[in-house]
């Protein structure tokens, strides 16, 4: 068995969709469990809805509109106008409807669970219709079925032992009658069938833990690049593609911020010593990258970009040391808004950390020490990490910015940088 996972970008519209199918005829006769995000920007636009929603904006049900038009407008290009798909992706977004048209009586990350996991349900919906219908056996499967989580939204929990027995007793059989089974990424369900979601791009993480549960050959990613490579295209010139990756090197490169892999992916698959292809949907042909348990190689420098970052100094109010039990204090309030730090040094009298700007989570966190603490807080900045770099990559990289904050470490450098004008001498 083997599972394969397709991201937004890969089901983003009708031509994309049939690829998709002309890549798994070349596997029909594979077991293969198929993870789907949502279609495109999908969760972008969910994400705005939900927002629309919290914020008593009134242009909820004018944006669910939208998205809905988008999707038929894709099913139109694919199937015959009374095909059975219709009603059921009609009827799958009536589930957004019913929260929309109640006053908000819950938080907004369990509002957000239940809005924006919609997306992954109507495009595995319409792709698990179109295999059946271009002759590649498909079943439908609910991921709230089989991956249970704690009732931490946005972010949850999984429950292993749980959701190892669900995937076995549920997808085995499915898998044993001969056809593809085809399920969500991104979301899982409560013991009270309350929707999750398992954090953003958290489908590969979804691939991943079914392919722990399962213990399959091997797991495929398919990405919109050849495989991975030493920064993003989109921003930098003459980057290469790695051949081979550890384990170890992975995760490195998935903790400090690189977008091809959810950072909770590698660990289930190095658990058991089950391999990660990452290969092009566009050139499926492609060896791609192979993540395994082999040996360390040479790694060529590999630069990671992190934008939408901010800078919180925290230092204490009476000007006396950043001692331990200030440091525990701080954690344990990071734990508690749910703060990921990215990088962090401390003084004698202040620390400073770098986190993911989100606005909501950073207010509480500054409301609830505000008043043992002086806060200054900087935004708009970037963290870059450099991996197995050398003087010329990271002269380069400063160039026109100023180093709010900078660390090494043996194979790793990483600056939290804030753009600047170029000064030009006048006259």
């Amino acid at each position: 068995m083997k599972v394969f996972k397709f991201g937004g970008a890969s089901v983003k519209d009708a031509e994309a969709i049939r690829n998709v199918a002309n890549i798994l005829q070349k596997y029909k006769s594979e077991s293969l469990v198929i993870v789907v995000s949502a279609m495109g920007k999908t969760t972008n636009a969910l994400e705005e809805i939900v927002n629309a929603y919290v914020g008593n904006k009134g242009t909820a049900f004018e944006l669910l509109e939208v998205v809905k038009q988008q999707h038929f407008a894709i099913m139109a290009s694919l199937f015959d106008e009374k095909h059975e798909v219709f009603g059921a992706i009609n009827d799958t977004f009536v589930e957004i409807e019913w929260v929309i048209e109640d006053d908000i009586q819950d938080t907004y990350d369990y509002i957000y669970d239940q809005i924006v996991s919609i997306g992954e349900m109507v495009s595995t919906k319409i792709l698990s219709a179109y295999l059946n219908e271009v002759g590649l056996p498909c079943q439908w499967l609910d991921a709230r079925d089989v991956i249970l989580t704690d009732e931490t939204y946005r972010e949850g929990r999984i429950q292993w032992e749980s959701t190892q027995k669900n995937a076995q007793k549920t997808i085995i059989p499915l898998v044993e009658k001969g056809s593809f089974v085809l399920t969500q990424g991104f979301i899982g369900g409560t013991i009270d069938n309350h929707t999750t979601t398992l954090g953003r791009e958290g489908s590969d993480y979804t691939a991943a833990i079914l392919s722990y549960c399962l213990d399959v050959e091997n797991m495929s990613i398919w990405k919109d690049v050849p495989g991975i490579l030493t920064a993003d295209p989109r921003l930098f010139k003459n980057v290469t593609k790695i051949d081979r990756l550890s384990y170890k090197e992975a995760i490195e490169m998935t903790y400090y911020g690189a977008k091809v892999i959810h950072p909770k992916t590698i660990k289930p698959l190095q658990n058991k010593n089950i391999p990660l292809f990452v290969k092009s949907f566009i050139e499926p042909e492609g060896e791609g990258t192979s993540i395994s348990d082999g040996v360390e190689v040479l790694y060529p420098p590999v630069v990671v970009v992190a934008s939408n970052q901010a800078l919180l100094h925290i230092s204490a109010k009476d000007f006396s040391f950043v001692a331990e039990h200030h440091l525990s204090r701080l954690f344990q309030l990071f734990a508690t808004h749910r703060i990921k730090i990215n990088m962090m040094q401390n003084t004698a009298i202040s620390f400073s950390v770098c986190v993911t700007y989100n606005r909501y989570r950073i207010e509480q966190f500054i409301q609830a020490i505000e008043g043992e603490f002086k806060i200054v807080l900087d935004k708009d900045l970037e963290l870059i990490t450099v991996r197995h770099y050398h003087n010329d990559i990271v002269k380069s990289l400063k160039k026109g910015k100023v180093v709010m904050l900078e660390e090494r470490i043996r194979k790793t450098l990483q600056m939290v940088l804030k753009k600047v004008p170029m000064m030009e001498r006048v006259g």
